[in-house]
């Protein structure tokens, strides 16, 4: 699309299809090195300020789209090349062009050539060769690759091996679907501040502005065709925020009341607070560790004209942030494996290691223990996960339960838990209710 493009890439703010590979490679390698997505594109986004908006956004798919599909790409190179390549952003190079030749059959020749051209901008203009001869063999030999890729789990299904054995274990039925979702694209869907506009009153501004959506859930938007949030209608005045459908199941579950007394223990970025005080005046105090991440949550609430208190404190050390009233509601929105929210941030399926998962467990079980002591008696902890393992949902949460005799579980639509699992409309989610008993 790119190449093809006959208005020149400086009008409109993109960039040739050679500099994207490059840049997109060098987003690869420093994942398989280690770093996170978000922080190689905030690096990149540092070191490159003139990249427009066009640059950016090509760079971002070609990173995303490779990365969804790391697994498949890198069986193919195993097959493709006699030794692995000791250069990791051109073994990342050539990653990034497999994707697009599977993606884009039609323009497989301009992906070779301009592959070739990123070799030499990657400062390994020794390599163009072997770049041309390796994406050339891919074209020869494709129909035997693809079909080969059929038959390996890791390579079809595009997760690792140890993801995909606790996916069938967890979802015997289902557990191909959820993988499916996680290399898919996911849904852009709003949430309407109640505070400022109806949702009836925001679906009529989006129509007014040529921008296709419908409603979902009790306040969500589902937006046709992901949008800048530059372009959202109202986004700056604070008349809506992007949040999955999924998580704004929270707000209904915790069943915050006019006047009450409620914890967001791990608030950061702030969207789950900010739906709570959408919907009832009460009184929050919201938790990061990190002061950077206080920060977005401080900035998210004055957008949206929403006052809490935020506190750089971690949610472990009661004496760090409690003052012995307790809260009648208490959200813990717990970190986890972001097994159900994959698709967005697929480099998680890589980073991630099979022992995590349980240490990802021992940590939500220590802060389930520090936040039940602030619990009042009859209050609600809403715990919620955006995973899709039972190690991190169910059996963390029966666990606790059984230890803790004055915790009783409140069903959710009959049943003792909510696991959603990702589909079209939103992303994983788990959540359970859990009530304090006594006087």
């Amino acid at each position: 699309m790119i190449a093809n493009d006959p208005t020149p890439a400086a009008a409109r703010g993109t960039q040739p299809l050679a500099s994207t590979l490059s840049e997109a490679a060098r987003l690869v390698a420093a994942v398989r090195g280690g770093r996170s997505l978000n922080e190689a594109l905030a690096k990149l986004w540092r070191e490159r300020p003139g990249l427009g908006a066009g640059a950016r956004g090509a760079i971002q798919d070609f990173a995303y789209g490779t990365l969804r599909d790391y697994g498949r790409g890198d069986f193919f190179l195993a097959r493709l090349l006699r030794t692995p390549l000791a250069q990791p952003p051109v073994h990342a190079l050539l990653l990034a062009a497999l994707w697009r030749l599977e993606t884009r059959p039609e323009a497989a020749h301009t992906t070779v050539d301009q592959a070739v051209d990123a070799a030499a901008a990657l400062g390994a203009d020794q390599l163009r060769a072997l770049v041309n001869a390796v994406l050339r063999n891919f074209l020869r030999r494709r129909e035997e690759l693809l079909a080969a890729a059929e038959r390996d789990d890791v390579a079809r299904h595009r997760h690792p091996q140890w993801w995909l054995a606790r996916l069938r274990r967890d979802h015997p039925q289902r557990w191909r679907s959820i993988a499916a979702q996680g290399n898919s694209h996911p849904p852009m869907t709003l949430r309407v501040n109640a505070r400022r506009i109806t949702r009836a009153a925001y679906l009529a501004r989006l129509a007014a502005a040529d921008f296709a959506g419908r409603p979902l859930g009790e306040a969500g938007v589902l937006l046709e065709v992901p949008l800048p949030v530059a372009l959202l209608p109202g986004f700056a005045e604070g008349l809506v925020s992007v949040q999955d459908a999924g998580a704004q199941r929270a707000q209904a579950l915790l069943d915050a009341r006019d006047g009450m007394r409620v914890l967001d223990a791990c608030a950061a970025p702030g969207g789950k607070s900010a739906h709570l005080l959408e919907c009832a005046g009460v009184e929050l105090l919201a938790l990061d560790a990190q002061p950077e991440r206080c920060g977005r949550i401080r900035e998210n609430l004055a957008r949206l004209g929403l006052v809490a208190r935020v506190l750089e404190a971690d949610c472990h050390d009661r004496a760090a942030w409690w003052d012995g009233r307790p809260f009648e509601r208490i959200l813990l929105d717990a970190p986890c494996s972001a097994s159900g929210v994959v698709r967005r941030h697929p480099d998680a399926k890589w980073l991630r290691r099979p022992g995590d998962i349980a240490r990802f467990a021992r940590a939500q079980a220590q802060m389930l223990d520090a936040l039940w002591p602030a619990l009042a008696a009859g209050g609600k902890l809403l715990y919620a996960t955006c995973s899709v393992f039972a190690e991190e949902n169910e059996e963390r949460v029966a666990a606790f339960a059984a230890a803790a005799q004055n915790c009783r579980r409140i069903q959710i639509e009959g049943a003792s838990a909510c696991q959603l699992l990702p589909c079209a409309e939103h992303d994983g989610f788990f959540y359970a209710v859990l009530e304090k008993r006594g006087a």
